[in-house]
């Protein structure tokens, strides 16, 4: 049943005048009747009796009527939100994120939900190659991930990570005493299928500075690894984003050379149309474009 035999029948039922709804509607009075014909068929009832004082309701048009307009009501409030939607200012945002955003996708969701008070958005802790599979199949709209993205998907650079070495803090360690520490201690590690990434970038690393490390993958997140290293069970090579989190009695050392950097991003699937998505990702690239202008 079309919506809009529905509203000419409930526009006519408030006006009670075949003139005055034609006028609202926007028709002709012939096509305004055509189109209670048309319902009064369809429904097999007649809504309306005509008179000199203009259309007035039968009973089994007032039963009719009040369900009529509750979908009317429905049908405007639905397209209104569809238009919300398209405009990227009502629906949900599913995010990712991962350590080396800990601290900057919270501060970016807080500032969009500022801006954007009806969304309602997500933000899931996830290593970036399961942020990307999602982002393919369009589970996810955007996340935090290492660079480079895989295609079809695109991203922006938001910041460079580095290679940390952390250990206890009674435990002495500088970028030239690495090699030694790391083949004296047992190097604690995130397993390859929770953070692929890291694994190979340690490898390079320790492949390029022929380090011989007694590497084993103890736990299947960094919160864990650190609790270890802090137990005395290891050390462990780590972004530097785990800074925001490093319980007390562990320290940081940075590492040097190459394999040592890399770039984190947000990424989002171009094939998927989004315009919440694409306006979240414009704010955020925006505002870390803002922290790297030279004041």
């Amino acid at each position: 049943m079309d919506i809009k035999l529905l509203r000419s029948f409930v526009t006519l039922a408030q006006q009670g005048s075949y003139h005055s709804a034609a006028q609202i509607l926007c028709l002709t009075q012939p096509a305004l009747t055509k189109q209670i014909q048309t319902l009064e068929h369809l429904a097999g009832i007649t809504l309306f009796q005509r008179g000199r004082q203009g259309a007035k309701l039968t009973v089994a048009g007032q039963q009719l009527c009040s369900r009529a307009g509750e979908l009317v009501k429905q049908y405007d409030e639905f397209r209104e939100y569809v238009r919300k939607v398209q405009q990227g200012s009502a629906g949900r945002l599913a995010l990712g994120f991962g350590i080396s955003t800990f601290q900057l996708a919270p501060v970016q969701v807080s500032a969009f939900r500022e801006l954007f008070p009806d969304i309602d958005v997500s933000l899931n802790d996830m290593a970036s190659d399961v942020q990307c599979r999602m982002l393919l199949n369009g589970q996810l709209q955007a996340g935090f991930i290492r660079l480079p993205a895989p295609e079809p998907l695109k991203a922006e650079v938001l910041m460079e990570e580095r290679l940390v070495l952390v250990t206890p803090s009674n435990l002495h360690a500088d970028p030239a005493s690495f090699q030694t520490v790391l083949e004296s201690h047992q190097l604690l590690q995130i397993t390859p299928h929770r953070g692929h990434g890291l694994v190979v970038q340690t490898a390079c690393f320790l492949r390029e500075n022929n380090i011989n490390a007694k590497a084993v993958s103890a736990a299947d997140d960094i919160q864990t690894l650190l609790a270890l290293v802090a137990a005395g069970h290891g050390v462990a090579l780590l972004p530097a984003g785990v800074s925001h989190i490093l319980p007390a009695g562990l320290k940081l050392v940075h590492a040097k050379g190459e394999y040592t950097r890399w770039l984190i991003g947000i990424a989002w699937n171009p094939e998927i149309q989004d315009a919440l998505r694409d306006s979240f990702v414009k704010m955020a690239t925006a505002a870390t474009e803002l922290s790297r202008t030279p004041i």
